[in-house]
């Protein structure tokens, strides 16, 4: 069944009723009362008749998935983006994360495929126009397309139960989903057998023999409830030096906060609960794959992803028991070409957030041990 996180969806409109702006309390309220509503309702109408539409639903089955977890700006998106390339690979494009439901996709794409054919692809274009217009003030930081693969986190969007919502409402305290492992049980349950759903109908959609790939940074704390409904998952986790990932993330989620009009006062709440939860980010995966020895996990050091990203990719396949095909092959050695090429505009510092190295250092002393991370300039970069 379809699920709605009526708690979330409260504290949201409670939220919005705060809101000292009127014009952003006028969004939010518009957003959650209207399109919320809509949005949701079409999702369970369609969610309940996806099994009587597309009775071979029933039988797909999801093995191996990949799930792609470390600190947001640790490389997950580079690595994604690299092994999506491989046609074994399932993801969901970021319009797909509006529609749970498998019906409103099929009908989407049968509605693609009549625009592409009988009308040169007029549509296909007004909306490859409007997606690059909405993603472009924050593209060189995360590079965001509608038919481009993104965390699937955001199906549970409409559901009330995604860390994207964190986009528009910087107070983790009101749309956090970091945590899950800590959930109550019966919610987390709930929660976590609706995401197996959806990306039943994701593989069902993609095709037969498919393999689910996700990533997603907010994942980093809920691997106990991944490996509980995903016994024979894989992990791949990337690790980069925190003195620039918490400022990076920081300075990306000011971007987003600043587009929507989000105060300074609220912002620096936000910074904050961010902080503690990237110092999670970092120790917990590991904490409980020691548990699950069972499970298959490889590691990688950011900076090797970035010079020898061939390399690392062939090992990492070695690592989850994947064998590269020919055409993956040229994929890679394409990467290897441009790897160290690219130049961003993105700049952050320690200090524009307030961060202290020293206390960093402290929480995370195994892993700096471990990858022996450097010290950084803490001024504007």
């Amino acid at each position: 069944m379809f699920y709605f996180d009526w708690a979330c969806w409260g504290r949201m409109m409670r939220y919005a009723w705060n809101e000292s702006d009127p014009r952003r309390a006028r969004k939010l309220f518009s957003l959650l009362m209207i399109r919320v509503p809509l949005v949701a309702g079409l999702n369970a109408i369609c969610f309940a008749l996806d099994p009587i539409f597309f009775p071979g639903l029933r039988k797909t089955k999801i093995e191996t998935p990949v799930f792609v977890i470390g600190h947001g700006r640790s490389g997950t998106t580079h690595l994604h983006d690299l092994l999506y390339q491989d046609e074994r690979f399932s993801c969901f494009l970021m319009y797909e994360l509006f529609w749970s439901a498998l019906l409103p996709k099929v009908l989407i794409r049968w509605s693609a495929r009549f625009d592409a054919e009988r009308l040169g692809g007029f549509f296909a274009r007004r909306a490859r126009a409007r997606s690059d217009a909405r993603y472009s003030k924050t593209r060189d930081a995360h590079h965001q397309a509608a038919d481009y693969p993104e965390e699937d986190d955001g199906i549970l969007t409409y559901s009330c139960s995604s860390g994207s919502w964190s986009l528009r409402v910087p107070d983790l305290s009101v749309v956090g989903f970091h945590y899950v492992d800590e959930m109550p049980d019966r919610k987390r349950r709930r929660m976590m057998r609706f995401y197996r759903e959806c990306i039943r109908r994701q593989l069902y959609l993609n095709g037969p023999g498919k393999i689910h790939l996700s990533k997603n940074p907010t994942f980093t704390g809920r691997v106990e409830s991944l490996i509980e409904f995903f016994p024979d998952a894989k992990f791949i986790i990337p690790y980069r030096n925190p003195l620039e990932t918490m400022p990076s993330l920081l300075k990306l989620m000011r971007g987003f906060w600043e587009i929507r009009g989000v105060s300074e006062e609220r912002m620096e709440n936000g910074y904050r609960l961010i902080k503690e939860q990237s110092l999670h980010s970092y120790l917990y995966p590991a904490k409980v794959l020691a548990k699950h020895p069972e499970v298959l996990a490889t590691e990688i050091d950011y900076r090797e992803l970035i010079e020898q990203p061939k390399a690392v990719v062939e090992r990492v396949y070695r690592d989850i028991g994947f064998p590269i095909d020919a055409g993956f092959e040229r994929v890679l050695d394409d990467a290897q070409a441009r790897a160290g090429k690219h130049e961003t505009k993105h700049r952050y510092s320690l200090v524009e957030f307030d961060l202290d190295e020293a206390a960093i250092r402290e929480e995370l002393a195994p892993l700096f041990e471990r990858f022996d991370w450097p010290s950084v300039d803490a001024r504007p970069r």
